[in-house]
């Protein structure tokens, strides 16, 4: 991390403070210029962060931080992104076009890399060390076509430090782009670090995890298996046995963290927390969660809020769910935390609270959680900020839980249900209070693929991975899940809050099942088939006419 603070600045000056190139997103705007000397580890130490430089977001926002992992969930069925002059919400709702709305097609990152890479071997350093470099840099030009890739069906391979002329280039098949970065991945694996050499940095488990979460989305249940075994024997990764901690500043150094995206109070600022905290707090509410991850939580008992003998009650729909669910959101009638560092009963259903204004209602304000919910990941307790606009929350890019649950989908899909499998799933599901899963309820490879799907779901709700999940599964026609879960009208529910501290929180809100749909709605969304890609921005189509645009748009 001290490495990270000494040159994040230096770093970024060498790196952006160049002139800007006129072949826009097919070769960046911020395209480098070669810098003076290449002589030191050091100077190569200096470029490769930055390359790390909004490595995971599509560009930086200007604002201090672009929080593309805390958004993403928005464009699901398990989040709402309220603003759509932030861009996510056409994405939420298919209304997206190739000149509205957030994208991904950048290869700022990547020209970055390509840099690197052609001067890296003029300097004087350790052969051990340059491969290490030269690795963790093929490693995020290999993340950002990963990204691109699934997001759009193919994009040029662009591997030179290229001119403009050079970065006119067609589009390669989502197939061929995929060859590419696995060959990357495959090869550079070999010469990366097994540990990292700072809090932050790419290591062999991140490596590894990047192989496996691409050959899973791809349906590359054989390789995504032996990723994770790979992973596991690397005896580096545990599972955290505080859940909610793991998403806290003080649990930023959990053996469970495979890589997270680092933040620099006052100089690499995230101030995507501010945006997310509710009206109350001094917050946006930009991105909240929906009532359709409340549903997917199971009861505590291990059923189906759906399934006889539950104990669901629609009217108290928070009481006596997976404990996951009150360590992701914060719900009407929990206790929580605040801003000001005082317990409080949150409450977003009341106009007013014994007559007084509810700043958290709904309606309140535009500021307001459109849904009556907030995160609680990497936000409870809210005090743990003392500026929400000015933080360290350092979002979470791979764990080891995901690697235990993709061994699990993996071998079912390969082999049916298996005592690994039920072991893995267990362990997962028991550092929560969760039962163990019912091993004669689910003992067919169907039976298991919905608890697995279902487990995935809860256990990373808020995390960026949702839509693609529901991209990439199919219903049992052949279906994306996405056709159903995101063609639908977004609610939330309409009740009122006991702020009797001597009632259980799970009972304090009281649902009116009977309300209006008019009273419930927030927005209609639809999902076409074609919205499985996104659409090929129209400056990028500007620039390179040798680009096709995406069908559907």
């Amino acid at each position: 991390m001290r490495n990270l603070k000494k040159y994040i600045f230096i770093g970024m000056t060498a790196l952006l403070a160049t002139s800007c190139s006129d072949f826009l997103d097919t070769a960046p705007k911020d395209a480098l210029s070669p810098v003076s000397t290449w002589q030191t580890q050091e100077d190569a130490d200096k470029f490769l962060v930055g390359c790390y430089n909004n490595w995971q977001d599509q560009y930086n926002s200007g604002w201090g931080w672009d929080g593309f992992l805390l958004y993403w969930d928005g464009t699901s069925d398990f989040g709402y992104d309220q603003f759509p002059w932030e861009g996510y919400t056409p994405i939420g709702n298919g209304t997206l076009t190739a000149s509205s709305g957030r994208d991904w097609y950048d290869f700022s990152r990547i020209r970055r890399v390509n840099e690197l890479l052609a001067n890296v071997d003029k300097c004087n350093m350790p052969e051990a060390a340059k491969k290490d470099i030269k690795a963790q840099a093929r490693w995020i030009r290999a993340y950002r076509y990963f990204l691109m890739n699934w997001n759009y069906g193919g994009v040029p391979i662009i591997e030179s430090y290229a001119t403009a002329e050079e970065a006119m280039v067609p589009r390669k098949t989502e197939q061929e782009v995929r060859d590419y970065i696995e060959q990357e991945l495959d090869e550079l694996v070999n010469d990366i670090n097994v540990t990292p050499s700072a809090r932050g940095r790419i290591a062999k488990g991140a490596a590894l995890a990047l192989r496996m979460r691409e050959a899973l989305y791809y349906g590359d249940y054989a390789t995504a298996k032996d990723r994770a075994e790979k992973i596991i024997a690397l005896n580096q990764y545990e599972l955290d046995p505080d859940y909610a901690n793991l998403f806290n500043v003080a649990g930023q150094d959990s053996k469970e963290i495979i890589l997270a995206v680092q933040a620099v109070e006052n100089d690499y600022y995230n101030d995507v927390i501010g945006r997310m905290y509710n009206n109350a707090d001094g917050g946006w509410s930009s991105i909240v969660p929906s009532y359709g991850l409340i549903d997917t939580y199971e009861m505590a008992n291990g059923l189906t809020k759906d399934e006889p003998g539950s104990g669901y009650d629609p009217t108290h729909p928070f009481n006596n769910r997976d404990p996951r669910m009150a360590m992701t959101v914060i719900y009407p009638g929990c206790d929580y935390i605040n801003g000001n560092g005082k317990e409080a009963i949150f409450n977003t259903l009341d106009k007013t609270i014994d007559g007084a204004a509810n700043a958290n209602y709904y309606l309140a304000a535009n500021n307001s959680s459109k849904t009556g919910l907030t995160w609680g990941k990497y936000l409870a307790p809210m005090n743990q900020y003392p500026d929400i606009w000015n933080t360290t929350c350092q979002p979470i890019v791979f764990r080891y839980a995901e690697v235990l649950l993709t061994y699990c989908e993996a071998e079912n899909e390969l082999n049916g249900p298996s005592a690994q499998v039920y072991t893995y799933l267990n362990m997962v599901r028991n550092r929560v209070g969760m039962p163990n899963v019912d091993e004669a309820k689910y003992n067919t490879k169907e039976k298991l693929r919905e608890l697995i799907r279902r487990e995935r779901g809860v256990e990373f709700a808020g995390e960026g991975i949702r839509r693609a999940d529901i991209l990439r599964w199919k219903d049992a026609s052949g279906k994306m899940l996405a056709e159903t879960l995101l063609n639908c009208t977004l609610e939330r529910q309409v009740g009122t809050v006991s702020m009797d501290k001597s009632v259980a929180p799970g009972m304090r809100a009281t649902i009116n099942v009977n309300a209006s749909a008019a009273d419930k709605k927030i927005e209609d969304r639809v999902f076409k088939t074609t919205n499985r890609y996104l659409p090929i921005p129209q400056g990028a189509l500007d620039a390179n006419l040798q680009l096709k645009q995406n069908d559907g748009y």
